[in-house]
C-alpha cells in the first residue's frame, strides 16, 4: 500500500512510501539532502517496518528536535 506523509520540522517536504506485509518496498523523499535521503531510502528497502522505526526514531539533525530519518520513522508509525 502506498502512503504519503508530510514531514514536520525538516527540509524535506514529502515522504512517499510503499509498505506491503510489514516490509518497506520503496521510500522517496521530496526536498532535503538528496545524497543522504537516497542512501536512507536504499538502506530501508526490504526492511521490516518495526526494525526501521527502531533504528530511525529519535535521530536529530543539528539542533532540531527531529530529522528526515526521524520523520520517516514517524511516517512508518502512521502506517500501522
Amino acid at each position: 500500500m502506498q502512503f504519503l506523509y508530510e514531514p514536520k520540522g525538516t527540509c524535506s517536504s514529502l515522504i512517499e512510501m510503499t509498505v506491503d506485509d510489514g516490509k518497506i518496498e520503496n521510500v522517496q523523499f521530496t526536498g532535503g539532502c538528496p545524497g543522504n535521503l537516497t542512501a536512507i531510502s536504499k538502506l530501508v528497502q526490504g526492511m521490516e517496518v518495526d526494525d526501521a522505526i527502531r533504528q530511525l526514531d529519535g535521530i536529530m539533525c543539528d539542533d532540531k528536535p527531529t530529522s528526515c530519518a526521524d520523520q520517516l520513522a514517524q511516517a512508518l508509525k502512521a502506517t500501522k
